[in-house]
């Protein structure tokens, strides 16, 4: 046993969180017989501004960063040696001498529809309530089933699933990834199709977040990282970097090699009443290490879609609503 961590990992506390910190500290182990002596590698837990309020919506709270910003002000301040994050919550510009230095292989990125009174989303009477924070969600489940209600619901995934199971929501929507990872049956789910729920940017990536100028730390995360997610989620943050993304802003994106081996970049935007849903899409012969390319393809899609837009996506974060339009190719 060692006196001494020679890596600290830094996460949320929520159970999906420390599900994913341990799954680092498990490939970190396999990687080098010193870091899979006991106490090598410390897990230590951070609380963040979005773990902590949990009684207003993410809109209200401001959007992206909140479950970040702490986390990373330790590794600044040389607290911990690497975050741990879901790549859906991080914002696209990260701070001065923070880099992602490691994907690890993307889990199922769609997300998983949950109710104990139908198997999927098109058996839902009409009425029906479903509880999400998700804007995103909102928008493309009005978008698909008008006649529905939707509430806001925040907290983890055991939190959402026992509202479901007091019978306070009729159903919920959750990422396939978290369940997966959590090991979740106990409630049946139902992967929704992408071409009617498109996942959040980055969903169901794990990144891992170090100093840039930490070469002992680097040199072992960036062992870690997985060239073909990395593509996919370069190509969907860009994206989003050109659309400004926030929480206020319902914005989704799914980026996958096409039968011909070409990456194929799927973008939405959407007023948040579903009112109104912008679809654009491209593919790229992007190959296995070529970023600049997956990155490029991301700025395409995202300016087309910012394009057909215009200023209708200020309107719609300050809350102002639209109208349907069929989605372009």
């Amino acid at each position: 046993m060692v006196t001494h961590p020679l890596l600290r990992i830094g996460t949320r506390g929520s159970p999906l969180a420390l599900a994913q910190a341990n799954e680092v500290r498990g490939r970190l182990a396999a990687l080098d017989p010193a870091l899979a002596a006991a106490g090598a590698v410390e897990i230590v837990i951070i609380r963040t501004t979005g773990d902590q309020v949990q009684d207003r919506t993410l809109v209200e709270l401001g959007g992206k960063g909140l479950f970040t910003k702490e986390i990373e002000e330790a590794l600044i301040t040389g607290a911990i040696d690497l975050a741990v994050h879901s790549m859906k919550d991080m914002p696209t510009e990260l701070p001065e001498g923070l880099a992602i230095t490691a994907l690890l292989p993307r889990e199922d990125p769609r997300d998983a529809f949950l109710s104990l009174k139908a198997r999927r989303l098109d058996d839902l009477p009409a009425g029906a309530v479903i509880g999400t924070a998700s804007l995103r969600r909102q928008a493309q489940l009005l978008a698909a089933r008008p006649d529905l209600t939707v509430v806001p619901l925040r907290g983890n995934v055991q939190t959402r699933l026992s509202r479901l199971r007091e019978g306070r929501i009729d159903a919920t929507l959750l990422a396939m990834a978290g369940l997966n990872r959590l090991k979740l049956t106990e409630v049946d789910r139902s992967p929704i199709d992408p071409a009617v729920m498109l996942p959040a940017v980055a969903q169901g990536a794990i990144g891992i977040e170090t100093r840039s100028a930490d070469d002992r730390t680097n040199a072992w995360v960036g062992a870690l990282d997985d060239g073909e997610t990395a593509l996919a989620v370069i190509a969907e943050r860009a994206l989003l970097a050109v659309l400004d993304g926030s929480c206020r802003t319902p914005i989704a994106a799914l980026a996958r090699r096409d039968d011909d081996g070409r990456l194929a970049l799927t973008g939405r935007v959407a007023s948040p009443d579903g009112g109104t849903l912008l679809e654009e899409a491209s593919m790229a012969d992007v190959g296995a290490a070529d970023r600049a390319a997956a990155e490029a393809l991301g700025r395409r899609v995202g300016t087309a879609l910012r394009e057909r837009a215009g200023e209708d996506i200020a309107r719609w974060a300050a809350g102002v609503t639209g109208q349907w339009v069929p989605g372009a190719t």
